[in-house]
């Protein structure tokens, strides 16, 4: 059986690339990001956008982290290199998992999607979680290892270790998967 493909970019933000939780190691997955990104597009391949979109003063990530992907400001946006299609879709977040309390498994199972592509920041926190819910759901997860990253390199290898053990994740790069589509 062959696989239906999403991408699920997972806070690629002004907010965390370069801003209020700014992550120097986040810049360095963006020209690998954006290759993978044009081209699953060019395939037809769904691309979602897995968004902090936090209410000040409200969510609970907030005492955690501080403000940072505050729905509305310009800290909660896609960052410009990953040029926004009018074709991807956008699901806003309000914790670490894509899929907690946001219609993300509804708007997979309509595409029908079985594997998602996971990409962003972090692969130890909200790449993680979301990861997570996916394998629950029952989605295969696939990681192009230089499309997502952390704060630390120990918290990126902890993550991507833990992906690959726990969830069974399939662990690639941007250019074996691209090649093998």
């Amino acid at each position: 059986m062959e696989r239906k493909y999403a991408v699920l970019v997972v806070d690629m933000l002004n907010d965390f690339v370069t801003g209020a939780l700014k992550c120097d190691r986040g810049l360095a997955i963006v020209p690998k990001t954006a290759e993978l990104l044009k081209g699953c597009r060019e395939k037809g391949i769904p691309v979602v956008f897995c968004n902090d979109a936090h209410l000040k003063g409200i969510d609970h990530e907030l005492k955690l982290w501080g403000d940072h992907a505050i729905a509305g400001t310009r800290g909660a946006e896609v960052i410009p290199e990953l040029e926004l299609s009018d074709k991807d879709y956008v699901v806003p977040k309000r914790r670490y998992s894509g899929f907690f309390h946001t219609d993300l498994d509804l708007l997979l199972k309509e595409l029908g999607v079985d594997t998602v592509v996971m990409t962003g920041l972090h692969a130890h926190m909200c790449v993680r979680h979301t990861s997570a819910d996916a394998y629950q759901l029952g989605y295969d997860i696939v990681v192009p290892k230089d499309a997502t990253d952390s704060f630390t390199e120990e918290d990126y290898n902890m993550g991507i270790r833990y992906l690959k053990e726990v969830y069974g994740a399939e662990i690639t790069d941007v250019d074996s998967f691209l090649a093998n589509l």
